[in-house]
């Protein structure tokens, strides 16, 4: 199994894909297979986030690019600005991971926040497209003092 310990910044063009969706690019451990079938064990840092676009170096020197896999979504429109804040407040009340677009939130699709989004007055639409959601207000080391400073941070989507 191809071990995967660390991020590359170089400039080494990328000679192996790895197709994550979103909740596995949130793992900081996973066993998974690069796009070729090859069986790989992911173990970085706790906490890390992969975003599409992102490069890893395996232990056997190859570079790896981190690809954000389609999954499906829900995208709300709303007729205005305000319904459309007002729409992204509830979803963040929530901590529901909201990827922002101009003019739409999308979110992992759930049947329950479809039906609170709809009935916030917005426009619902299923698709499937990467999901990219915000890092977050907190994202440079929020967590919930209350759980301890051991609690792994949240909102850390970066």
């Amino acid at each position: 199994m191809l071990l995967i310990e660390t991020r590359y910044t170089g400039d080494a063009a990328p000679t192996a894909r790895l197709t994550l969706n979103f909740d596995a690019r949130t793992k900081s451990r996973l066993r998974t297979q690069l796009a070729d079938g090859e069986e790989v064990g992911l173990f970085l840092p706790r906490g890390t986030i992969l975003r599409g676009g992102d490069r890893l170096q395996a232990a056997d020197g190859r570079i790896v690019e981190v690809v954000a896999a389609p999954e499906e979504l829900i995208e709300a429109r709303c007729a205005d600005a305000f319904a459309l804040a007002r729409a992204a407040y509830h979803l963040g009340n929530r901590h529901v991971a909201v990827q922002v677009g101009a003019g739409w939130l999308r979110i992992q699709a759930d049947h329950v926040l479809e039906t609170m989004l709809t009935g916030l007055g917005a426009e619902v639409a299923s698709l499937t497209a990467p999901f990219e959601p915000e890092a977050g207000a907190y994202a440079h080391g929020h967590h919930h003092a209350e759980r301890g400073a051991t609690e792994a941070r949240i909102h850390q989507y970066t």
